[in-house]
């Protein structure tokens, strides 16, 4: 599973990263679940993100302007595993 957050580099862009890294790492290596950060404007608006940060779940938009928790991020996580 590839998970993309889409920001600028703010702080609520770092924090959204960190709550995902953190539900990543709750759920196990054996998720298998690469976590990355975007940075590119671009790459957002072909994403339709007009507001960040943004999380990419295998390329589709699981959540923009918010930042979750790291219990939302693994429920976000399990909806897109099954």
């Amino acid at each position: 599973m590839k998970i993309e957050i889409l920001g600028s580099g703010c702080k609520r862009c770092e924090d959204l990263y960190q709550n995902t890294k953190s539900a990543a790492s709750e759920l196990g290596p054996s998720a298998g679940i690469e976590v990355t950060k975007i940075n590119d404007v671009n790459y957002f608006t072909k994403k339709g993100v007009f507001m960040t940060p943004g999380l990419v779940i295998d390329g589709k938009v699981a959540s923009v302007g918010k930042v979750l928790s790291v219990e939302e991020v693994k429920e976000k996580i399990k909806d897109n595993l099954s």
